[in-house]
């Protein structure tokens, strides 16, 4: 078995779509139906996909912890590291490094969704 998708809500999709799509560069998945509400499926590379659904969020953005990896979080493997923190940087995007001393780093969406970014080996 492997993961098929992520789910996350967000409460803005375009301002979303500048992170996960213009930051992260993933692609769209032009295949999702219409679904009652305001979304997308995003491609991550390796067939699994990231769905952003445009719903009230039921869990409280505020008082999460500082370092996202210390929350639950997804990770993702990228292929260049430093490349990400600079477009992080450039955006404007507070990230932590990884305690455990492995190559990641940690950040959060607009929406407050804690990400892991792990270098591939």
């Amino acid at each position: 078995m492997r993961l098929h998708h992520v789910t996350l809500l967000v409460s803005d999709l375009e301002r979303s779509l500048a992170f996960y799509r213009d930051l992260l560069g993933l692609e769209p998945d032009p295949q999702r139906p219409d679904l009652g509400y305001e979304g997308v499926w995003l491609q991550t590379g390796d067939g699994t996909q990231i769905h952003l659904m445009q719903l009230p969020n039921p869990d409280p953005v505020e008082g999460r912890p500082a370092h996202a990896g210390r929350d639950r979080h997804v990770a993702l493997l990228v292929e260049d590291l430093e490349a990400l923190e600079a477009r992080l940087r450039e955006a404007g995007i507070p990230f932590t490094r990884s305690r455990s001393g492995r190559r990641a780093l940690f950040c959060r969406d607009p929406d407050g969704n804690a990400w892991e970014f792990v270098a591939m080996p």
